[in-house]
């Protein structure tokens, strides 16, 4: 590869890096050329891609970016799955492979600028999408604001009784008053 070819290869990359959102570096070496296949077309049904980089050339292209957060693992044989979009899905995708092609090991993840383990992934992974995490934190903002209404509700029924049955009350004994005819 020459010096031109190399600067637009990097040129690339960073493109790339720029969008990204989560980013697994994986070493698949033990990997035949269809196991390969079938993780690029199951990652690239999801609009991620993955590809096998040139550790020198991805060091350089991820300077100044957060990538260059896990430049100590772009060593051996290095594939890259990179998503744009949501990057949990990413992750359960590459821990369902290795389930099945155990050859692929999981280096390193990068999740919207956090470096995160092989092992972390799995917690991540078996969280909820970020929809139903929002719609559980919002039902307990909700609940204690639902119960104070309830209550607050409850006491002015209360006084709207306590003050009809005076209303009530006060009719009754001004129509027996002593001393009147009817």
């Amino acid at each position: 590869m020459n010096r031109k070819e190399k600067e637009e290869t990097i040129s690339g990359l960073q493109k790339q890096i720029d969008r990204y959102r989560g980013a697994v570096l994986t070493n698949f070496r033990g990997l035949n050329v269809e196991q390969i296949s079938q993780i690029r077309k199951r990652l690239r049904d999801e609009k991620i891609s993955f590809h096998v980089v040139k550790n020198t050339l991805m060091k350089r292209a991820a300077k100044g970016t957060d990538l260059e957060k896990i430049n100590p693992y772009f060593e051996g044989p290095t594939a890259m799955a990179v998503s744009y979009g949501n990057p949990i899905s990413l992750v359960k995708i590459i821990l369902d492979f290795v389930k099945t092609q155990p050859a692929l090991e999981i280096k390193v993840g990068l999740i919207e600028g956090e470096v995160v383990a092989p092992g972390e992934m799995k917690n991540l992974a078996s969280m909820p999408p970020k929809e139903v995490l929002f719609a559980q934190i919002l039902g307990g903002i909700q609940m204690p604001a639902a119960q104070v209404g309830g209550v607050v509700h409850s006491l002015f029924q209360q006084v709207l009784g306590v003050l009809k049955a005076r209303v009530d009350q006060l009719e009754g004994s001004a129509g027996a008053a002593p001393g009147t005819d009817q």
